[in-house]
């Protein structure tokens, strides 16, 4: 079997013509220049979408079009010759990977009970009423089978919507996010099945060498690529090429190793993005780049190669194929409706969270072209089957917006306390409004770059990377002028990488601590976030060193952190707090701060509380205000305790204590562990006085 199987190929234009195609499609002939043919394809990918979004259709469709204009069944200008099947096939894995890319395991587990009911659901009712539609069609019961399962998978094209209405953490939302997971890599165990089946080799030896080679081979991926990509990016984590080389090759080497247990390349492109997800943060440079390459250059390939596949002719010369469509159509609304209010009445979902389900889970684009070009790859389905299966999503990636628009604007928000609420809203547009970030070095310091601008983007503010050169010895030098541009300039092009606000501030001061000072003063500044080694110097404590004088001095929060090691290797963010930090007005921003910063990196959060050893219970229960937050209670001190339970991958936030004379402006507490621990990783907020 090869990597994946190939487009089909198609018969001579002489005979389409015949049958009735555009005078056109028998005068042009496929262009061969592969200069013309690349030329083609990218101006196909600027045009169609912006000019079918500009009419409120969803992008896709235009790509999916303009393949039928240009290819075979068209007028023919291009050919499925090897060079569009090379990238269709990349295409096709590339988009199953982001796929994979936007599921989480831990969607799933935080909201396992509505996940797995709803999940199940919305795939079983659209296979059972699915197969016995198709089967009305004189379908035969494989065939029905496969094209039941391009119904029972769904693809959350109507997740802007849901960031706009602010509801994307309701039970309904979170739950259809987990159910996700489970529908699609069901859809693909049956793909894969079914092949196997049409192809003859549903034996026996097949599910004996199936069952364990497919467990083996998902905790391989699941736990196995997790733990060797946090080792590359400890060892290789500072080039940027790097990370991204070993995204691809984790695509494709896992794709690769499906082929060789015998199931679709597409399920290891999928499960190759759901274990890279903890490792990239959502608002990286590197998903930036990730997404970026994959739905501006590979997935439209794939898009545009299966538009060529399509012969509209059919609809005119085999009626037929519009009952198949509206047949198609019909058994999926009504499967997936089913689904959704049956699922919603058992969760005791409201009537609006329930059409909200229904419009996410309704859905259908790429997911659902893969299984059908596969199918049709191994002659299992006609060119019929795949006009209904356009139509159909044609009609599904349209209403699906819609009705998550009509219905979710009338769904509750998450059940919050109403000052938490407030609360983290604040929170959230002060810390990510301006960031100022003082940089010497981008190529060390890309950990404290890539932090302030996941917090930058996801405020949606700017990025003010700040590089200060002192005159208190003299006039500044050419030579340190020209490298405070170069600086500047590589701290600009990486936030442009990751599509972030930036204003680079080159000064002149008569001392580092002070320029940052005043910068973050003359430029608003909300935050400052500084980099920090760890220790404090005995000269440091006693005439104040950088970061010192910037938190003893600052009129808005500062960030310090220490990272070790790169991002991707955080697995849980765990704010520790003192009893009387506990009750303090600084908990809340801190929290706020502690979530922002986990739900970015995709890893649990979680609060110890530390309680003095005499006290018979916490000041204040943290686990009633944040149920949805790990709370350990702990007695003894904090500094102990934090040793105690730390772990390697864990990132420790803390409050600054108290500035002392003669000591670090941070507290003793965040240098004590820091020199204990000097591979953890710590973020320590400082708050102005007052707050």
């Amino acid at each position: 079997m090869t990597l994946i199987h190939h487009l089909p190929s198609f018969e001579p234009m002489a005979e389409w013509g015949a049958t009735g195609l555009p005078f056109l499609a028998q005068v042009l002939s496929p262009i061969e220049d592969p200069v013309a043919i690349f030329l083609i394809i990218l101006a196909i990918m600027l045009v169609a979408p912006l000019l079918f979004e500009r009419f409120k259709m969803p992008g896709i469709i235009g790509l999916i079009l303009a393949g039928v204009v240009v290819g075979p069944h068209g007028l023919g200008v291009l050919e499925l010759d090897s060079t569009i099947d090379l990238l269709g096939t990349v295409g096709l894995l590339f988009l199953m990977f982001l796929g994979g890319l936007e599921t989480s395991l831990e969607d799933l587990r935080q909201n396992a009970r509505g996940a797995i009911t709803f999940g199940l659901a919305t795939f079983l009712l659209p296979m059972i009423i699915g197969t016995a539609a198709i089967l009305m069609l004189d379908y035969s019961l494989l065939a029905a089978i496969l094209v039941a399962s391009t119904f029972a998978s769904h693809t959350l094209v109507a997740l802007p919507v849901l960031s706009r209405l602010g509801i994307m953490k309701s039970r309904v939302v979170t739950s259809t996010l987990g159910a996700t997971l489970i529908t699609n890599v069901l859809a693909l165990l049956v793909l894969a099945v079914v092949v196997k089946a049409e192809e003859g080799e549903l034996t026996l030896e097949f599910w004996l060498f199936l069952i364990p080679s497919l467990i083996i081979y998902t905790f391989a991926t699941l736990w196995g690529i997790p733990k060797l990509g946090r080792w590359f990016f400890v060892q290789f984590g500072h080039d940027d090429r790097a990370e991204f080389t070993f995204v691809l090759a984790a695509l494709f080497v896992v794709s690769y190793l499906a082929n060789l247990i015998q199931i679709e390349p597409i399920v290891g492109a999928f499960l190759a993005g759901v274990a890279i997800t903890p490792l990239v943060p959502q608002l990286s440079p590197l998903m930036n780049r990730i997404q970026f390459i994959g739905n501006t250059l590979f997935v439209p390939f794939f898009l545009i190669s299966v538009g060529m596949l399509v012969d509209p002719m059919i609809f005119i010369q085999e009626p037929e194929a519009l009952l198949v469509a509206g047949v198609m159509v019909g058994a999926e609304v009504v499967s997936k409706l089913a689904a959704a209010w049956g699922s919603g009445w058992f969760l005791k979902w409201s009537g609006p969270g329930r059409m909200v389900g229904f419009g996410l889970s309704i859905a259908q684009a790429a997911s659902t072209l893969a299984a059908a070009t596969v199918a049709l790859d191994i002659g299992l389905v006609d060119d019929v089957t795949i006009n209904g299966v356009i139509l159909m999503i044609l009609v599904t990636s349209i209403a699906s917006p819609w009705i998550t628009a009509r219905w979710g604007a009338q769904l509750d928000s998450p059940q919050l306390d109403s000052s938490d609420t407030q609360d983290s809203a604040a929170g959230h547009n002060h810390w990510g409004a301006r960031i100022l970030v003082p940089v010497a070095n981008p190529n060390t310091e890309d950990r404290l770059l890539q932090l302030a601008i996941i917090l930058a983007k996801r405020g949606q503010g700017t990025l003010l990377p700040l590089h200060v050169l002192s005159d208190r010895g003299g006039p500044v030098s050419a030579a340190a002028q020209a490298g405070q541009k170069r600086l500047l300039s590589t701290a600009e092009m990486i936030a442009h990488g990751a599509v972030v606000a930036v204003e680079p501030i080159g000064r002149v001061d008569d001392s580092i601590d002070w320029g940052i000072l005043r910068v973050a003063q003359e430029r608003n500044a909300s935050l400052v976030i500084c980099g920090w080694k760890g220790y404090s110097t005995y000269r440091e404590n006693f005439f104040g060193g950088v970061i010192d004088n910037v938190v003893r001095q600052s009129s808005v929060p500062v960030l310090v952190s220490r990272f070790p090691k790169p991002l991707e290797n955080i697995q849980r963010v765990r704010l520790a707090v003192t009893d009387a930090q506990a009750v303090s007005s600084l908990f809340k921003p801190t929290l706020t701060l502690a979530r922002s910063v986990a739900d970015e990196l995709k890893s649990d959060l979680g609060v110890l509380q530390v309680i003095p050893s005499r006290a018979e219970s916490p000041r204040i229960d943290l686990s009633d205000l944040q149920p949805e937050v790990d709370v350990e209670v702990n007695r003894g001190g904090l500094v102990i305790q934090v040793i105690t339970v730390l772990e390697p991958n864990d990132l420790l936030v803390l409050i600054a204590g108290k500035n002392r004379a003669g000591g670090s402006a941070l507290g003793r507490t965040a240098e004590t562990i820091a020199r204990s621990q000097p591979n953890a990783s710590m973020l320590i907020l400082h708050f102005p006085d007052p707050l």
